[in-house]
This record gives C-alpha cells, structure tokens and sequence, in this order.
C-alpha cells in the first residue's frame, strides 16, 4: 500500500530505520510494510492527507492484518 502524503512517507521511513537500528516502533509493522509505505515516491504526493484522519487509520490497520494473514 502505498503512502498517501509526503509526511506519511517521511514518517514510515523513520520508522523503517528506527526498526533497523533494533529500537521498538510506534507503528507495530513488519519491516517489508514499513519499506513498502516508505519507498513510495513523493513526487505527486499531497504536502499532508486530509483532516479525514480515522478513515486513514482505518485503511493502514486492514492494510497490516491482510499481511500478516499472508
């Protein structure tokens, strides 16, 4: 799933490294969909998603569970 604003983007990268480097992540995703959020490129990509923020939410955790099911 890719990311849906650049801060979305910035902020799985650095989850991404803060998950390399061995420290404990805010998010609880695997380290193949942190890469998959943090690789999108930004070009194209709105400054901040909108204010509809639960609706985000809720897309990123059905997004982990039909992961972890595969």
């Amino acid at each position: 799933m890719p990311a849906k604003s650049k801060k979305q983007q910035m902020f799985m990268g650095a989850e991404l490294a803060r998950k390399r480097a061995g420290q404990k992540t805010t998010t609880g995703m695997s380290e193949g969909q942190l890469k998959d959020f943090a690789s999108t490129a930004r070009k194209g990509l709105p400054k901040s998603k909108s204010p509809n923020l639960k609706s985000s939410k809720e897309e990123m955790r059905k997004y982990v569970k039909g992961k972890k099911k595969k």
